[in-house]
């Protein structure tokens, strides 16, 4: 996941991946906790205070993406205490090699969609369409956005509706080309223009690219959904995912500086 989504900026101190990308996209400007360490609340509040000087030089908010789970339970408190937000819980879901349960919807077989198409690069019309459903920006930040998308190789799939305009996109990552064992792909930028939802161009997108990646090889899936969004839920159950782990971001609130006479 850390590797489908990869921050131009990235260092490693003590178990955390520290992420910046200009401040776009909460997953490439935050720490990933990859290891919290051990329990010892100095040695947290120390690596806590380094990071914030690693952020606040690039002119950055401190943010943590967390995962759910006992070995995280320290890092959360010295968070609480520290007066962190919480925000954003998101929920991981797989749809991993071997039967799965609930419909299936083509990974290999059957007929293409020929309204879906499919290509290694996004296109001007796909870019589009995401960034003006989950984009945070003008021109400078969908260049970087643009950025963090090439960072990996990757199939890229758009449906129009029956006038020809974009509908719906998405983009299926394969950070794992090359590597031995079973191949994972990860499904980002589900995207779909507010008024045409509810009418399948979600569904027959992540059909096509599961159909796309089991043609490649490609025998495990995961994606990224928000806990709120019940649509999206629904729709990925249908397709056979399951809940696997889960995180949330803790911000650091600002500080308020005294002003006035």
């Amino acid at each position: 996941m850390d590797a489908a989504w990869p921050a131009a900026e990235r260092e490693e101190s003590g178990g955390w991946v520290l992420r910046a990308a200009s401040g776009v996209t909460q997953r490439a400007n935050s720490v990933w906790v990859r290891d919290p360490g051990d329990d010892d609340p100095h040695r947290q509040l120390a690596a806590l205070r380094a990071a914030r000087l690693w952020y606040r030089n690039r002119r950055l908010p401190l943010i943590f993406q967390i995962f759910d789970g006992p070995r995280q339970s320290a890092l959360q408190s010295v968070l609480d205490a520290e007066g962190f937000t919480r925000q954003s819980e998101t929920l991981v879901l797989v749809r991993g090699p071997g039967p799965q349960p609930g419909p299936q919807p083509g990974t290999g077989s059957g007929d293409p969609d020929p309204a879906v198409e499919i290509s290694a690069e996004p296109s001007a019309d796909w870019l589009d369409l995401w960034w003006s459903v989950d984009g945070r920006g003008g021109a400078a930040e969908l260049d970087v956005a643009r950025r963090i998308l090439a960072g990996c190789p990757a199939l890229y799939a758009l449906v129009r509706d029956d006038s020809g305009a974009p509908a719906a996109v998405a983009r299926l990552a394969l950070p794992g080309t090359g590597r031995t064992g079973p191949a994972w792909g990860g499904l980002y930028c589900m995207a779909t223009r507010p008024d045409v939802r509810r009418l399948g161009y979600g569904g027959r997108i992540v059909r096509a690219l599961l159909r796309e990646g089991g043609a490649r090889g490609v025998a495990g899936y995961w994606l990224l959904v928000m806990a709120s969004n019940a649509g999206a839920r629904s729709l990925y159950t249908h397709a056979g995912f399951r809940e696997a782990g889960r995180y949330l971001y803790r911000q650091e609130r600002p500080k308020r500086h005294l002003t006035g006479c």
